[in-house]
């Protein structure tokens, strides 16, 4: 079954004047549009696809990613604000995601970069964001080890340093003993854990503590990149032993690593392949 707001594998089931329809079970066939069906597809293939809502509120396919899925955090700029319904996001799609005066605590202005989470709305099943993003972390107690590889985003100044969201789960503290530079709330970074506190706390660092400090996995992939003319042959659908060959590291930390570059806008995913951006 296809999920709204999610990547999703769909079979094709039949073809139209206006493109592909996919077997989204409970969802209804959805329209695959034809600019956007890849070459050498035919009915009965299975297409990956991001399910979403057009302008008319129909349910359709794409084979474009989006920034950001629903159930996930992301900083995404804004791009304009409707007087009467709210603001409107960049997620990398050509419809931008609608934030909602009601999922505002505060205000946001075009321009800035809103840390916000992407859910389904309950009443409207829309997809949304919101700026009410603690209610979604989870509480638990984490079970980091000290050392470990983490993706953070900052989320908001306090007196001991910055708080952020810690893997798409859990929150910490970035303290400002260790942080050289002005943050700003919405950046991504590749970090680690510090320390496990008591009462299940979670300090953070922006560099390996202790010995055996290393780049990160997201920098050696940027290095290659830069190293082969800004392309690889290789993505998040590449064998395990391609990965491994290449990077040394499993598929599992090479999808995770290429996740947060992709947030960051510092690559794209096309065809099997990793390119870097240009800088605007």
């Amino acid at each position: 079954m296809a999920r709204l707001g999610k990547t999703n594998t769909l079979p094709i089931v039949r073809d139209s004047d206006f493109g592909f329809y996919l077997d989204g079970g409970e969802l209804g066939d959805i329209l695959l549009p034809n600019a956007e069906v890849p070459q050498g597809v035919e009915q009965g293939d299975e297409v990956e696809v991001f399910v979403s809502r057009d302008s008319e509120d129909r349910i359709v396919a794409t084979v474009q990613k989006p920034f950001v899925e629903v159930g996930q955090f992301a900083a995404l700029e804004v791009m304009s604000i409707n007087s009467n319904i709210g603001a409107f996001l960049n997620w990398g799609l050509s419809k931008d995601l609608l934030l909602p005066f009601r999922e505002q605590p505060f205000r946001v202005r075009v321009g800035q970069l809103a840390l916000v989470y992407v859910m389904v709305d309950e009443v409207s099943n829309r997809i949304v964001a919101t700026l009410r993003t603690n209610r979604f972390l989870d509480k638990t107690r984490a079970n980091y080890q000290t050392g470990e590889p983490v993706t953070f985003i900052i989320q908001e100044r306090t007196p001991l340093g910055y708080m952020a969201i810690v893997n798409q789960e859990h929150r910490g503290l970035l303290h400002e003993s260790r942080i050289t530079r002005p943050l700003k709330i919405g950046e991504t970074f590749e970090g680690f854990i510090a320390e496990m506190k008591d009462g299940g706390k979670i300090d953070l660092s922006l560099e390996q503590v202790g010995y055996g400090r290393v780049t990160g996995l997201s920098g050696l992939i940027l290095e290659k990149l830069e190293q082969n003319d800004g392309h690889l042959m290789v993505s998040d659908k590449s064998s395990p032993e391609e990965i491994r060959r290449m990077f040394q590291t499993s598929k599992k930390a090479f999808k995770q690593a290429l996740g947060a570059l992709y947030r960051k806008r510092l690559i794209e995913m096309k065809d099997g392949s990793i390119s870097l951006l240009k800088k605007s």
